[in-house]
């Protein structure tokens, strides 16, 4: 409506994308005619101008955007397809974020953050994974952001980025030592391995039938408290755990299938421990 003169609630802080339509209603006008509606738009001062299919346009045109610092892409995609990417990128770009100390790595396509106090072993495990075959994501800070469907993302500060500090040993390239298949930029978070002493924790769950969440950004992930203690194969059940993340995904319970079994078994007992009870000579 601002090529026709209608300037009211004009939405002049948003990105102008012209197609087909804005162009042929430019060429429907003589040169001093879209060199005055141009004029009106950049006076809006818009934060840029995108135009799509490969659209040409006067000279003039892109002089009046140079002398009001409006920036104008040319692109060869259709309007849609440029709408699709921007809202992708802008929603990334300033989608809600927080950092969690802790690493992220991905195990069987699932990612798990590995959570607990400094020194308790987070990237030692990371590390194992990592020779196994899986690949980090971040390690010591964790960049998290929410995208607009609710989903976790997590990724590494530019700094610390395909860098593993491990105690003793100092910083290590996961990328030149294990090579372009031990990284990733990015991961959906899709579980939490709490590591804890097992020294401070007197109960935890045995059978995994207590589903516990932890919260970030307002989406709630299962969080799994981990006891560690010397010889415990963390690295192994860490694959496990992500492989149950994917069994829950597919609507399978082991632990939910158990307990069903169990009160049935239980049930059953006590029919037939009341039937008997009830045969007295």
């Amino acid at each position: 409506l601002l090529l026709a003169g209608f300037t009211k609630n004009f939405a002049n802080k948003k990105i102008q994308i012209f197609g087909k339509t804005e162009i042929a209603y430019l060429s429907d006008h003589d040169k001093n005619g879209r060199i005055a509606i141009f004029t009106r738009l950049m006076k809006a001062d818009v934060p840029c101008l995108i135009i799509s299919h490969n659209a040409k346009i006067d000279k003039e045109l892109l002089e009046i955007a140079d002398e009001a610092e409006t920036s104008v892409f040319i692109s060869p995609s259709t309007t849609i397809q440029i709408y699709q990417v921007l809202f992708e990128y802008l929603n990334d770009k300033f989608a809600p974020f927080t950092t969690a100390h802790g690493t992220l790595v991905d195990v069987y396509g699932v990612g798990i953050l590995f959570t607990g106090r400094s020194g308790i072993g987070k990237s030692e495990i990371a590390l194992d994974l990592i020779e196994r075959g899986h690949r980090l994501v971040a390690d010591d800070v964790v960049y998290i952001f929410r995208k607009k469907s609710g989903v976790l993302i997590g990724t590494s500060q530019e700094m610390l980025k395909n860098m593993i500090e491990i105690r003793g040993a100092g910083l290590i390239d996961v990328w030149s030592i294990f090579g372009i298949r031990a990284i990733r930029v990015q991961k959906r978070i899709e579980v939490e391995v709490q590591l804890e002493d097992h020294k401070k924790i007197e109960n935890y769950d045995r059978l995994g039938v207590d589903d516990e969440i932890n919260e970030y950004l307002g989406v709630k992930i299962p969080l799994i408290h981990l006891p560690i203690f010397p010889g415990k194969n963390i690295t192994v059940i860490a694959e496990v755990i992500a492989l149950k993340i994917m069994q829950r995904v597919y609507g399978i319970r082991p632990e939910r299938d158990f307990m069903h079994r169990l009160d049935k078994k239980i049930k059953k007992n006590d029919q037939i421990r009341k039937y008997l009870s009830g045969d007295v000579e």
